[in-house]
């Protein structure tokens, strides 16, 4: 357990909790907000910034939109 953590509170689909929930189970991290640690690590470190937040993704634009587990499961 690497530097202190503190609780927040952050608005998110639905769609992105299971998605943070799969991450856990499927890398075995433990529970759901180390896997948004990992991801915001990712950012912080090696992600690229301008394709993160630049870039428009609208993933729930479709009327079945949003993040389905069925698409990594095989991943």
């Amino acid at each position: 357990m690497a530097g202190k953590k503190i609780s927040v509170e952050f608005d998110v689909q639905k769609d992105l909790v299971d998605m943070l929930e799969f991450a856990a189970e499927k890398y075995q991290l433990g529970d759901k907000s180390k896997a948004l640690r990992c991801l915001l690590d990712f950012a912080a470190t090696d992600g690229d910034w301008d394709i993160i937040f630049k870039q428009i993704r609208c993933i729930r634009c479709a009327p079945d939109g949003g993040w389905k587990k069925e698409e990594h499961e095989a991943k």
